[in-house]
This record gives C-alpha cells, structure tokens and sequence, in this order.
C-alpha cells in the first residue's frame, strides 16, 4: 500500500505519519518547506495545497505526477478553528483549504485511479452542543453555521458528490476535541491549571462530553486507510471517541491525577457561571465548559470491529510525561535519537 498523506507536520498529521512508517508503509507527504529532521523514509513533496485554488500549475503538477502511483490518500490538513478569528471573511478562508483545496486534491486523485481518500473532518459538521445522553450520530442531518464547521460540511458533500461521479472510495471521519501529547490552546492551559493547583470554580459541573484521544484517532485513521481491512468503510461516515464521556469536574480531576496533583475544585453553581460568563461576552465559553457534546461511535466497533488502543487515563498520563520541548530531558532525548 503506498499512502499520500497531508498535514504531515500538524499535529494529527505527524502522528499519523510515525504510525504508518512503524507499520513499513510506503509513504508521500506534502510539506510546505523541506526541513533537516525530517525523515528520509518518505517521500516528500514541496508545495502548498491552497495552490491547487490559486490555480499554480506548479503544485499541481508536482501533486499529479506523485499521486499516479498512490493508493490510498489521507487528508489531515486543514485550517484549524480559530478561537481569535482576525480574518475580514472567516468563511471564505476556511473554504479555501478546508473545502475548495480538499475537493481540488480529491479531483487529481480520482484522475490518478487513487482507491480511497479519508478525509478527517469535525464533530461540528454535526453541531456544537446535544442533551445528555442524547449523542450525535453520523446520520444527522444538520447544516451547521459556525464558518469552520461549515467549511467542513461542504467538502464532506463534495467528497460523496466525486465518490459518486467516479467510484474512488471516500471514508469520513469526524472527530470531537483531539487531546494528545503536543496538544495546544484550551486543552493545553487546563493542563498548566492542574499542574499549578490554581484553585477554579469547576467542582459541580454535570455535563457529558465526549474526546478522543489521539492515539486512538491515529489508530482509527490508519484502519481506514487499510482497504483490505476496512472495506467497509467505503463511503461511510464516522464518529469516533474513546467511549468514555465525562464531565468537565471528571476531566480536570483525571488531568490532575495524571500529574500526580490533586484538583482545587470549588462547587460554584453552574447557573451563576453562565450567567456571568454571559454579561462578560464569554457565552462561548461557558457553552463549551459547561454544555454537553457527545458522539456515538459504535460504528467504527460494529462495522470495522475497532476498538480503542488506549484509555483516557492511559493518554492523559503520556501526556503528563512527555517531556516538555526545550527541556534538558527532552534535549537529551532528542540527542540519544540522533546519535
């Protein structure tokens, strides 16, 4: 199997990348600029993927001439959901990786005879919130409004238009919030909370809220990607999680626990914080802290007999130990490597 990854260097991507090389896979990856470190096991091609938009023959050319002999594509590039957006038309720049570049890629492979193209997506394609114990399913029918979202939405639609138009396999994935070693933004700072036993008001929240952790992603992805394996994945639609939904007072205690902390959870009534977070323009926030969001994922069990690698408890501590970048522990590790 010879597999042609984007968003080698994200941070899905990556690990992505190490998992199918662990497993021989001949291996392509788009990069934006060839780097020294990286690894001389694969194939690397130069070129931006908005470019496919712009319409440089360059990029193209050089994505065409690659993708003749692929089999598989795995599409992780993207542009994330931006929580300070600053651009004049979010929507429109979201479109034009995550929607327009996609569908242009997906094209060139269809053209190449490429077999299948998984495309990670996101659980926002199915909406931002649910009841407890009312999960999303991946035959929801919702047109989501949020510009990323949107933007994800409109390429899975474009994706099951050329499966159709041409016979390539296409498998979609839509993931919740990814958490992992390298994790940034939100997930990131709750972490340095924990560490630093700052004393937060979240002791007495109740929702349930599905994750996964990215090495059962990866895991899920590179299934995927395996057609002997997955064949029925083909032109399917999947929510995948660890199957361990909890509470925003659950996680940070397991964040906490994995650090070897003990959490400073004050019970403040969940009403009272909304309320605030409402008057201060901080309803966002609040939705996300205090709101439900979960995702059915037997599908992924039932149909390809997937089951997680590892547990919440399990990820979370490898993320406590994963040495921090820049760190002698880490520099050391990245000299024992080398040598």
């Amino acid at each position: 199997m010879r597999v042609f990854l984007t968003g080698a260097t994200g941070f899905v991507g990556n690990s992505v990348l190490k998992h199918l090389l662990s497993n021989r896979t001949s291996l392509v990856a788009t990069v934006r600029q060839r780097a020294e470190h990286q690894s001389d096991e694969v194939e690397w091609v130069v070129g931006d993927l908005n470019s496919l938009v712009d319409g440089l023959d360059r990029d193209h050319n050089n994505i065409s001439i690659v993708m003749k002999d692929i089999d598989v594509v795995v599409h992780t590039a993207a542009r994330a959901h931006v929580m300070q957006e600053q651009a004049v038309d979010p929507l429109e720049e979201y479109r034009k990786l995550n929607c327009d570049a996609t569908l242009s890629l997906a094209r060139i492979a269809a053209e190449s005879d490429v077999k299948r193209f998984v495309f990670v997506s996101s659980i926002k394609v199915n909406g931002e919130m649910t009841r407890p114990d009312y999960p999303f399913l991946p035959s929801d029918e919702y047109v989501p409004t949020d510009p990323y979202g949107l933007s994800k939405y409109e390429a899975e639609q474009g994706l099951l238009k050329i499966a159709r138009q041409t016979g390539m396999e296409v498998v979609i994935i839509r993931p919740p919030l990814i958490y992992g070693a390298g994790v940034k933004a939100n997930f990131a700072s709750m972490m340095n909370w924990m560490s630093k036993r700052i004393p937060l008001p979240f002791g007495a929240i109740h929702n349930k809220r599905s994750l996964v952790a990215l090495d059962n992603l990866v895991d899920f992805i590179v299934l995927c990607a395996d057609r002997e394996k997955s064949s029925k994945a083909a032109n399917q639609v999947f929510l995948i999680s660890d199957g361990e939904d909890v509470s925003t007072t659950q996680l940070l205690q397991k964040v906490a626990k994995a650090q070897n902390k003990q959490a400073w959870l004050i019970p403040v009534p969940v009403g009272l914080m909304t309320f605030i977070a409402k008057v201060l323009g901080k309803g966002d926030v609040a939705n996300r802290l205090f709101g439900s969001l979960q995702v059915d994922s037997s599908k992924g069990r039932d149909l390809l007999g997937w089951h997680p690698v590892v547990t919440m408890d399990e990820q979370l501590k490898k993320m406590a130990d994963a040495p921090v970048p820049g760190s002698a522990k880490n520099d050391e590790g990245m000299k024992t490597r080398s040598s």
